[in-house]
């Protein structure tokens, strides 16, 4: 039985609710979902309905195919002038015992420790200080650009930018445009967390609102570039919040079309100030991957972070809309495994990834940032190969 069939085959259920059946048509047909029905859902809708739709959607776009990159992470610091409860993974200033803050040579150096790697993307995210400031960002970028021209630079979140371009006195455009000139090629997604103020407040009052990252993305995309969105969902938020939040996102993405990808992040509640917080089921991640593919339907993907949410779920969660299990990764993000992550020391080969892939019955697609295919594995025969050693994160800032 092919997608469409089995999505004809749910709107012959009489047993289903006249919502259920009504989003079904829609979905079929290609029609957008309501905001009420997208609550609907989350409410009342049992996770095989939602398979069943997300998978078509799924399906409709990519067919088989799963992406994933060759990519590492550069973290500058994890001392952080923000305190979000929520957060594993920074450090306050006053804790700078129990953190880093690299210099420009420092995170030149991890770039090039990775010159004979065939990695096409560095993913720079981390923490806020003042010294990481608009000129220190612009000659990292310029730097890295300048020492090896085709790795693809993503950095840098809404929080991080608004911050840098508040202490220099200038606005949202002239800063990204700034960002654009100096090597800067993508933004990630992160610091999205939930847009609603209810909800904002209580985890992430001090950073960047929501309005704020999305003016930020918006003038991004103003230039012709692209940039990933994310939601921080499984902790104090409600159903009509994540709504909200994705309602946003397609609301923005209707007016630039600069989003790529839509990454549902699950919080964990390990060494935080939210640790009374239960976590999310696997259910309801999938549940929750899910509803974002039927939700968003002016993004072309949806992703799963592996390293956050086990190889397991993200092999599961490939036949609930997801199509992007994000990349090789390697032991220098600290990101997932501080907040109890089940990948304490996330890496994976390509030959690991590309089997992860291929024991569900997907096809698995090397990508680069913007998608475009690098190697299309599919009848690819890896011969025997060493894991590359990688370059560990420093624990203690050295002055």
């Amino acid at each position: 039985m092919n997608t469409t069939e089995q999505v004809e085959k749910i709107l012959a259920d009489t047993s289903l609710s006249t919502e259920l059946q009504n989003i079904a048509h829609k979905v079929l047909h290609k029609e957008r979902i309501t905001f009420d029905e997208g609550v609907y859902l989350y409410k009342h809708a049992e996770l095989g309905y939602l398979g069943v739709l997300a998978n078509f959607i799924r399906e409709e776009k990519h067919g088989d195919k799963t992406y994933f990159n060759r990519n590492f992470h550069l973290e500058p610091t994890n001392l952080c002038v923000y305190d979000c409860k929520f957060c594993s993974y920074s450090r306050l200033i006053k804790q700078k015992e129990e953190g880093w803050a690299l210099t420009m040579e420092q995170m030149l150096d991890i770039v090039k420790k990775y010159d004979a790697e065939p990695v096409t993307e560095v993913h720079i995210v981390g923490g806020v200080l003042p010294q990481y400031d608009v000129a220190f960002y612009s000659a990292l970028f310029t730097a890295i650009r300048a020492h090896r021209p085709k790795l693809h630079i993503k950095a840098l979140t809404p929080v991080e930018y608004h911050y840098i371009f508040k202490k220099a006195k200038i606005d949202y455009a002239t800063g990204m445009k700034l960002m654009k000139e100096a090597g800067l090629q993508s933004m990630p997604g992160g610091g999205a967390e939930i847009f609603h103020p209810e909800v904002r407040e209580q985890i992430a009052k001090d950073k960047c609102t929501g309005e704020q990252w999305l003016s930020i993305h918006e003038e991004w995309h103003k230039l012709g570039m692209r940039s990933n969105a994310t939601m921080l969902y499984g902790h104090i938020e409600e159903f009509h919040h994540r709504v909200d939040h994705m309602e946003k996102l397609r609301e923005l993405q209707d007016k630039t079309g600069g989003f790529q990808t839509f990454i549902p992040l699950k919080f964990r509640n390990q060494n935080n100030q939210m640790s009374n917080v239960p976590e999310s089921s696997v259910i309801e991640d999938l549940r929750n991957y899910a509803i974002a593919r039927i939700y968003l339907d002016n993004f072309d993907h949806i992703k799963a972070y592996w390293a956050m949410i086990s190889r397991e779920t993200a092999q599961l969660s490939l036949n609930y809309g997801v199509d992007d299990i994000d990349g090789t990764l390697d032991d220098t993000t600290k990101i997932y495994s501080m907040a109890g992550a089940e990948e304490q020391t996330p890496a994976m080969s390509t030959r690991e990834l590309v089997n992860l892939i291929k024991q569900v019955g997907r096809k698995a697609i090397e990508r680069d940032t913007l998608y475009n295919v690098v190697t299309d594995f599919e009848n690819v025969v890896f011969e025997e190969e060493k894991k590359p050693q990688y370059y560990k994160l420093p624990v203690v800032n050295q002055d």
